[in-house]
């Protein structure tokens, strides 16, 4: 395999070399986080018990509550909700909307329209029975993503909101993703005017990408999934909820019931996956950054529109790529698939998928199953026919992977 793409290998290297000064930056950010997450380990006194599985309802679980405060200290909270029962990052986002309001209250989107997964939560584009507009929750959106725009946002807060959602990552949209110093200054403008009102970040993609976390600048709660960044690929499912501690534990009674929180619920044999994972995921997200960053600056050099940019500012692991027509798009889907270490010899069909109003390609060669963590590409089948990759467990496999797909694209 090696001597066919020494076409492809040989371009990258030329721009590896100009992409130092970012590398270096990303490695440094990954210093700090190791230093935070190491820290917290030491200070909880993370010892070979925390691992042992639990049955049953799961009382008492030491291991369990341990992992929830370590979250919470990594990501800036003052409690943590870490569970297996999660079964998705959308899950652990609709709890949390569904634990901290209540009927008659007004939710309120600056980073316009949601994540396609969640929109069928919030009732927006479909009306499925206990969604939380049956619950007679408002909502309202406006797209702040490029800037706080005073007198837009003056309109908005006009009429009391009870909780603000951000979501920090593109989703499939062209839109930018957010970096943790601009989430600050939506903080600080929804504060001012409306100090009573809970700030909610989607976290997905996010974690780790820089120094600090949602919550280390206001954010009263954020959520996300655990086979994405934070369980760098090792954990096999789950999600995590952080923030205030009285909101966490309003999550809690909708995971399990009120009064019961989080308690209960045993874990099984993952909690040592978790704790392993969180600890490697510092370095593993730093991995799929340095890919991301060359998937930019390779892309476009050959002519593509791609966002962000190699030298750009990143708020997540993702990288979007224009490629133009669906043809095309499909094409790169499946170069990326053929390339990845597990089921590399499936073709991936564009299909209708559960959460999404188009058909979704999507390759995902992994070894937990569609663990955006890990180095994957999908994509709505919907003009521009923007594909999005992220994740990568190593550098070494997202480069070798890059100079594949252009051989397979007959690009170079």
């Amino acid at each position: 395999m090696y001597e066919t793409l020494q076409q492809q290998l040989h371009l990258i290297d030329m721009l590896e070399e100009k992409l130092k000064p970012q590398f270096k930056a990303i490695e440094k950010t990954a210093l700090i986080n190791q230093a935070r997450v190491l820290e917290a380990f030491r200070k909880l006194q993370i010892d070979e018990m925390c691992f042992t599985e639990s049955t049953g309802y799961g009382y008492n679980d030491l291991g369990r509550e341990k992992l929830d405060s370590l979250y919470a200290l990594v990501f800036g909270g003052e409690a943590g909700l870490v569970r297996p029962h999660f079964v998705s990052g959308t899950h652990a986002i609709a709890a949390s909307l569904y634990g901290i309001l209540k009927p008659g209250n007004r939710l309120v989107s600056l980073t316009g329209r949601p994540y396609d997964t969640l929109q069928k939560a919030l009732g927006l584009n479909s009306h499925c029975f206990g969604c939380l507009a049956d619950f007679n929750i408002s909502y309202t959106e406006a797209d702040f993503t490029d800037g706080v725009n005073d007198e837009e946002l003056d309109k908005i807060l006009a009429e009391p909101a009870d909780v603000i959602l951000i979501q920090r990552s593109r989703g499939y949209a062209s839109r930018r993703s957010l970096r943790t110093e601009y989430i600050a200054e939506i903080v600080r403008a929804v504060k001012t005017r409306q100090p009573a009102a809970i700030i909610f970040v989607d976290n997905c993609y996010g974690e780790f990408v820089e120094t600090i976390e949602p919550c280390h600048v206001g954010v009263d709660l954020c959520a996300g999934s655990l086979i994405k960044n934070p369980g760098a690929g090792i954990a096999p499912s789950g999600g995590y909820v952080v923030g205030r501690a009285d909101l966490v534990e309003k999550v809690s009674w909708r995971l399990t019931a009120p009064g019961l929180g989080s308690d209960l619920g045993a874990m099984g044999n993952v909690k040592r996956l978790y704790y392993q994972g969180l600890f490697l995921a510092p370095h593993q997200v730093s991995q799929a950054l340095k890919g991301m960053v060359l998937a930019a600056a390779l892309f476009e050099h050959l002519g593509f529109q791609v966002s962000p940019k190699a030298n750009e500012a990143r708020g997540d692991i993702v990288q979007a790529i224009r490629m133009g027509e669906r043809e095309l798009l499909e094409q790169f889907c499946l170069a990326v698939q053929a390339v990845s270490p597990i089921e590399s010899y499936v073709a991936p069909q564009p299909a209708p998928m559960i959460g999404y109003q188009d058909e979704i390609i999507m390759a995902a060669g992994t070894f937990v199953q569609g663990a955006s963590s890990e180095f994957t590409a999908d994509a709505p089948l919907r003009p521009p026919f923007e594909v999005y990759l992220q994740g990568g467990l190593t550098y070494e496999h997202q480069k070798l992977a890059l100079a594949e797909i252009l051989k397979r694209l007959k690009l170079t």
